[in-house]
């Protein structure tokens, strides 16, 4: 946790969901990563492999922008950090579809993964009206 975060942020379930899509991320991406490194027959690599490490760089954006929403005072500069979240929930979504097309036996966790994103979004959407 940061050294400046509120103390009531680590409380907030939109935070906390945020934090476990983040381990969720890196295990599903490390999990894929061992199946799908290894060149394929003809020399190429996988491109699924970079799909895997988008959401884990998704996934750790996401608690620095609940906390930016949280600590921002102008409503503007606000609903910035709240579209980010969007965007970032929703590329998220769009990898784990991807990856799902992967010859791998890691994608059976993405089902996972998008279900804590629908969780993910209802709170985000509770969420949005407390600010």
């Amino acid at each position: 946790m940061l050294t400046n975060t509120p103390s009531n942020l680590s409380e907030l379930p939109i935070y906390q969901k945020a934090l476990e899509i983040f381990a969720l991320s890196q295990n599903i991406s490390l999990y894929l990563s061992n199946d799908l490194a290894p060149l394929k027959p003809d020399g190429s690599e996988d491109n699924n492999i970079y799909f895997s490490g988008d959401i884990v760089q998704q996934s750790v954006s996401l608690a620095p922008e609940i906390l930016n929403a949280e600590l921002e005072r102008h409503s503007e500069r606000k609903y910035k950090h709240i579209a980010s979240l969007k965007r970032l929930t929703n590329r998220l979504y769009k990898n784990s579809y991807r990856l799902e097309r992967s010859n791998s036996n890691g994608k059976d966790f993405l089902p996972i993964l998008r279900s804590e994103l629908k969780k993910f979004k209802k709170l985000q959407s509770s969420w949005m009206l407390t600010l």
